[in-house]
């Protein structure tokens, strides 16, 4: 009787499996890039876009589902499409940093991404992964549950991407040669938008503005995504609760806040629900910046919130809430406090590679061969950042998954450092002999299967910063965050190993650090960087390199025949 039981356990398994893989289906789309003429602030700019829309198309899938997306490249500058996020698991290929896992889409070129979502819900996005074309060219990605899966929360009436953008009235791609040319910092934004529209409080904006409908009485599901180049955003809605739910493409014990602060590249999945009187309400965003003394645009976004009985009530004064002060780190810390996974998650509790990375800024002399007017950063040297003293430069003739694959050598090197060179005060005063770094292609290696912590410090080289650190290919929990210099004798006594996040971007706090922890299960090369592009601009990234393991299954695929060549 017992081996009967089991042996119909079994079928209903299997059959079960073979339902869900008769449920997934096969998305297929076209991206075309090229410039698009948009106006903002007044001016009407050539704007690179996707499908000639500002912000681009939305991507809704299920999990389990397989997205295909042929990007054809109409634009005069190279183009990578990078899905953010997106485990990628075996299709290293498709993840899109430029000549990190392939070559970059040449003008009048083109590229099919084809990927597999597997395990995972939620709220991701797509970006262009090539010089500043992040700018605009961006579009939320949806991941529902499968077919007859419900949310782990009461299902919303409506859902409702919330995109969170940054502005330049200029053509950004100049902006960043400018500064590299320089060696200054390059010029801020004019403004932050929201799902493309800069909002009420700009000039010739107001008539655009983003309008967000509600009924009374309804929950709706916000999917809040900071899309923006360079600049963390606090983001609230005036006289209404927001309850999150999930982040990242992972569920969450729900909480309720005021207020979201989302490093760029971040997710937050919200409820919102219509308990207001009957009416309109802003939703508002504005820069949270932890570096002192550095330029940044202190202006404010705003959408409306409208309530649809309010509809035809044009002289009804839309309501505008507070926002946290632009340095205010005792909200942000208290806000991060507050994600807890849902369920029990798998945290490895034993430790192959226990990495330790420095993070931060610093400044190159200023070479023998450059005139002063390209040495403009403080005293005459030029901008730079690194993780543990090495300033990550991009190969260019052959991306780093295509070395590795090919056997090409003198691309890398395998010897990116596990620890910093030298100890020092981290977030103290550091000696100027600490503030230049080395320049090279250096990636980690681990094994198939490793266990892997990386502890985050933050460094006071110029000046310290929250950073938001992205690891392609991997999802990571979150074990713990705090300030000053990490005391493993200390701090590993404050790990939460019973239900702490699972993110695939970590906000390391301004003069502090951030554990993290992931099995290396994804064979490929996966760039981690911070996601502040003036920095990933200047050398603040590595790359893990993940060997394969045994078989096929634990094998990166074959190269796709289309792969652009450098």
């Amino acid at each position: 009787m017992e081996a009967s039981s089991s042996f119909f356990f079994v079928i209903l398994v299997l059959l079960a499996s073979a339902l869900s893989s008769a449920n997934a289906r096969v998305h297929e789309h076209q991206f075309v890039v090229q410039a698009h003429k948009v106006k903002r602030l007044c001016k009407t700019h050539n704007t690179i876009t996707v499908n000639g829309q500002f912000p681009g198309p939305t991507l809704e899938i299920n999990n389990g589902d397989t997205l295909v997306v042929k990007v054809t490249n109409k634009a005069r500058y190279n183009v990578t499409i990078h899905w953010h996020g997106i485990r990628q698991m075996r299709t290293g290929w498709a993840d899109g940093p430029e000549f990190v896992t392939q070559c970059p889409i040449r003008p009048g070129g083109s590229y099919t991404y084809r990927f597999t979502i597997q395990g995972q819900e939620g709220t991701l996005w797509w970006h262009a992964h090539s010089s500043w074309l992040r700018a605009t060219v961006y579009g939320a990605l949806i991941i529902r549950p499968r077919e007859g899966d419900p949310y782990p929360f009461p299902k919303p009436k409506r859902e409702t991407p919330i995109l969170l953008g940054e502005w330049w009235d200029a053509n950004p791609i100049d902006v960043v040669r400018e500064a590299t040319r320089t060696g200054a910092a390059p010029n801020v934004s004019d403004a932050y938008t929201i799902n493309g529209q800069p909002g009420d409080l700009y000039k010739c904006s107001s008539q655009d503005t983003t309008v967000v409908p509600i009924d009374s009485g309804e929950t709706n599901l916000l999917r809040v995504i900071n899309a923006a180049l360079n600049q963390p955003l606090f983001f609230t809605v005036a006289n209404h609760k927001l309850t999150v739910v999930g982040a990242d493409a992972s569920y969450l014990k729900p909480f309720t806040t005021n207020v979201l602060m989302l490093g760029p590249g971040q997710t937050t999945d919200v409820l919102i629900t219509g308990d207001q009187p009957s009416s309109r309400y802003y939703m508002a965003a504005r820069a949270y910046q932890s570096a002192q003394n550095a330029p940044f645009d202190n202006t404010t976004t705003t959408a409306i919130l409208q309530y649809r009985s309010a509809k035809t009530a044009t002289s009804i004064k839309t309501v505008m809430p507070p926002l946290p002060a632009y340095n205010d780190t005792n909200t942000v810390t208290a806000f991060s406090r507050k994600f807890r996974s849902l369920g029990r998650p798998e945290v490895p509790t034993e430790i192959d590679e226990n990495l330790f990375f420095t993070v931060g800024l610093g400044l190159n002399k200023c070479p023998p061969n450059f005139r002063k007017r390209r040495c403009q950063g403080p005293n005459g040297t030029r901008f730079t950042s690194s993780m543990n003293n090495v300033s990550f430069v991009l190969p260019r003739n052959v991306s780093i998954l295509q070395a590795h694959h090919l056997g090409v050598p003198g691309v890398f090197t395998a010897d990116f450092p596990a620890s910093p060179p030298v100890k020092f005060d981290y977030t103290g005063n550091v000696s100027r002999s600490l503030w230049q770094p080395v320049r090279g292609t250096k990636v980690y290696k681990l094994k198939y299967g490793s266990r892997v912590q990386v502890v985050l410090q933050d460094t006071s080289i110029f000046t310290p910063e929250n950073h938001p650190i992205h690891l392609h290919g991997y999802d990571f929990y979150i074990l713990a965050e705090g300030f000053g210099n990490f005391n493993p004798k200390k701090d590993t006594a404050k790990f939460n190993l019973v239900d702490p996040p699972l993110r695939n971007t970590v906000a390391v706090p301004v003069r502090g650090w951030a554990v993290i922890r992931f099995v290396a299960d994804n064979p490929g090369a996966w760039i981690m960087h911070c996601h502040l592009d003036v920095h990933i601009n200047w050398g603040l990234a590595m790359v893990f390199l993940v060997e394969n393991g045994v078989g096929k299954l634990q094998s990166l695929e074959a190269p796709p025949a289309d792969l652009p060549l450098c």
